[in-house]
């Protein structure tokens, strides 16, 4: 029988910035690289449905692209798969090229194919050469009038080492409208419906998904195979222990796939997961990768790890995150044909396999932030392995319009963060964390950031509390961190420009500091600035009219923790570009949550081993499935 590993599929939207993602119209040259590009792009004309696609006479065009090549290093690497065929089907004269890669990302042909007519070609490969990494990809060359590609396939005789269904799993909160459009993209795909057992989807916000325009009509092509529940917000880690607890009573799905709200999917993509996760030898993570939604050919994040100094997440090789499709492809990008080896995977979209979830637990009460991490870190000190599947991903919003270190969520960065040290880092104390964390602390009050530096303190605060804390917070954590904003005047962004932007005689008052006026200090430099403005901010009041009128005004990106503090007060535009704020010098804050954040910090330094000895123990109860129905329980 014969198996469909990948499809060759081409974009549901007609947005020509997604092309470079499925096809390569000629191959990029380094010489006159710009007009190259600008002849060569494909052109949404030439796309004639979801799996087809024309190439004009005489041009050339590679699918060694991000959702078209094979990522031969990954199936080979953790599926049994020996063998892959490759079939083509074509209308006209053409000729048919099959190249692979290596982990270094060198070019080797394969095949070549000389066809006429209509025809269906196949092509044999071995996956046997793929331990570092490396692709495969075909190219098409039209002869003298034009040739469609009317469909391929990348297939195994093989039959999978599992062949239960998938349930998927997202949890919204005020999202309808990104949900509706996610069931409508699945209700279009049959082909990944025929994988699907339920699609749970628990809506946690006073904006109802239920009363959003088009959800009617697409419950009903959905039928019973879509699932809404309704819960208080108990965060992504609620919503999504709720989507585990659900599949686990399906005795038709073998896996829960994870999904965003505020994604947009590619359902070739969610297949792909699906069928490899069957194919996996061992149980296995499927991650996919995140494309940005508001700049989509940018990806954001690929293979993610936690480093256990200073115990952080990064992406792997991040120097080259994110990485532009739209100006360099899969081909001129050796980093992307490694095979690159991930700790954990975000749950904008992640396939579980419901075994593992049955011996490790459910999600961790976090409410949000570092779930996704530590339940694949817990997976992984199991034997489980998390594998990020180039070809599978998902558009979601970026943290590029973002700064949730300085909001609400500051609380959860900080806790979480520790908790999931306590519970995973094999390092004394933690390694590097403690450390790291006091200077992220200084960072927020040298740039009068008093809000983020209390809820961090708050944080540091519960994590000393014990692990049972993690249950009684759950519900209330966030809207006591959101509550506190009010005493905070930082947090407040003004949007009308004649409150912020001209003194009361109407003259414009602000100057825009030089971005290179003075860099980020390192070394002794460093020492000596650090010390000298916290003394600064210990003993200096600031003047009264800087505290009417701030005295500067400095873009998002200039606005860095060694600008910052040579002033009483600053102007600030908001990561998203929506208004300014305005961070003014306290004294009182400072001295205050200075001293807290050093007592803080030495406590949990001292009380390490025994913390951490606390959080492992209750690790059962708090991933367990009887605790969560509690919650659950009591807040339908």
């Amino acid at each position: 029988m014969t198996h469909i590993l990948q499809n060759v599929v081409f974009p549901i939207d007609r947005d020509p910035d997604l092309l470079p993602l499925y096809a390569d119209a000629e191959t990029w040259s380094s010489i006159d690289e710009e007009s190259v590009r600008m002849s060569a792009r494909a052109h949404l004309g030439n796309v004639l449905g979801r799996n087809a696609v024309r190439v004009v006479a005489g041009r050339r065009v590679s699918f060694g692209t991000y959702f078209n090549a094979f990522p031969a290093s990954y199936w080979q690497h953790w599926t049994a798969i020996s063998d892959v065929r490759l079939t083509l089907h074509t209308e006209g004269d053409a000729t048919l090229l099959v190249y692979r890669s290596n982990g270094a990302g060198v070019r080797q042909r394969l095949h070549t194919a000389e066809v006429t007519g209509t025809a269906s070609t196949t092509f044999d490969l071995k996956l046997d050469q793929y331990s570092d990494g490396g692709w495969i990809w075909f190219d098409v060359v039209a002869d003298q009038s034009a040739t469609i590609l009317r469909g391929g396939q990348w297939s195994t005789e093989q039959e999978p080492v599992r062949s239960g269904k998938a349930s998927i799993g997202t949890t919204t909160y005020n999202k309808p409208d990104y949900c509706v459009e996610t069931l409508t993209a699945l209700a279009d795909a049959p082909e990944v419906l025929e994988l699907i057992d339920r699609v749970f989807l628990i809506d946690q916000g006073t904006q109802k998904v239920r009363d959003e325009d088009g959800y009617d009509a697409v419950a009903a092509r959905l039928g019973e195979t879509l699932q809404v529940i309704d819960q208080g917000n108990l965060g992504g880690s609620g919503g999504f222990a709720r989507a585990m607890t659900e599949a686990l009573q399906r005795p038709e799905s073998d896996f829960i796939q994870l999904l965003d709200d505020d994604v947009r999917i590619e359902p070739e993509s969610l297949r792909r997961s699906i069928v490899f996760g069957r194919y996996a030898t061992k149980p296995t993570i499927v991650g996919g990768h995140m494309f940005d939604l508001l700049d989509r050919p940018k990806l954001h994040a690929w293979a993610e790890v936690v480093d256990d100094y200073p115990f952080m997440w990064r992406n792997l090789f991040q120097e080259v995150m994110p990485h532009d499709f739209g100006t360099q492809n899969l081909r001129q990008t050796p980093t992307l044909h490694m095979r690159m080896d991930a700790d954990y995977n975000g749950w904008w979209m992640c396939l579980i396999p419901l075994e593992i979830i049955r011996e490790v637990g459910l999600s961790l009460p976090l409410f949000l932030k570092w779930d996704d991490a530590e339940f694949c870190l817990r997976a992984g000190d199991a034997g489980y392995t998390t594998v990020s599947l180039p070809g599978a991903a998902l558009w979601h919003v970026s943290w590029v319009g973002k700064d949730d270190s300085i909001d609400w969520q500051a609380y959860f960065h900080a806790r979480n963060r520790f908790v999931a040290a306590l519970m995973h880092s094999h390092a004394p104390h933690g390694g590097h964390l403690i450390r790291h964390s006091r200077r992220v602390d200084l960072k927020h009050l040298m740039m009068m950031q008093y809000y983020a530096a209390t809820l961090r303190n708050r944080a540091l605060r519960d994590v000393l509390r014990g692990p049972a804390h993690l249950w009684e917070t759950l519900p209330t954590a966030m809207p006591a961190a959101r509550a506190l904003a009010a005493e905070f005047p930082e947090t407040v962004t003004h949007r009308d420009r004649s409150v912020v932007m001209r003194s009361r005689f109407g003259r414009q008052v602000f100057k825009r500091s030089k971005r290179n006026e003075f860099d980020s200090p390192t070394g002794m430099r460093l020492r000596l600035f650090t010390a000298t403005t916290l003394i600064s901010h210990w003993f200096h009041q600031p003047k009264p009219a800087n505290v009417e009128q701030a005295e500067v005004e400095f873009g998002k990106g200039d606005a860095q923790w060694w600008r910052l503090p040579l002033h009483d007060s600053v102007l600030v535009s908001a990561a998203d570009g929506s208004g300014k704020n305005v961070f003014t010098r306290d004294r009182a804050k400072f001295r205050s949550l200075l001293w807290d954040s050093i007592v803080l910090h030495a406590k949990i330094r001292r009380r390490w081993p025994k913390l951490a000895a606390e959080y492992r123990r209750a690790m059962p109860n708090l991933t367990g499935a009887d605790g969560w129905q509690k919650i659950f329980d009591a807040n339908s």
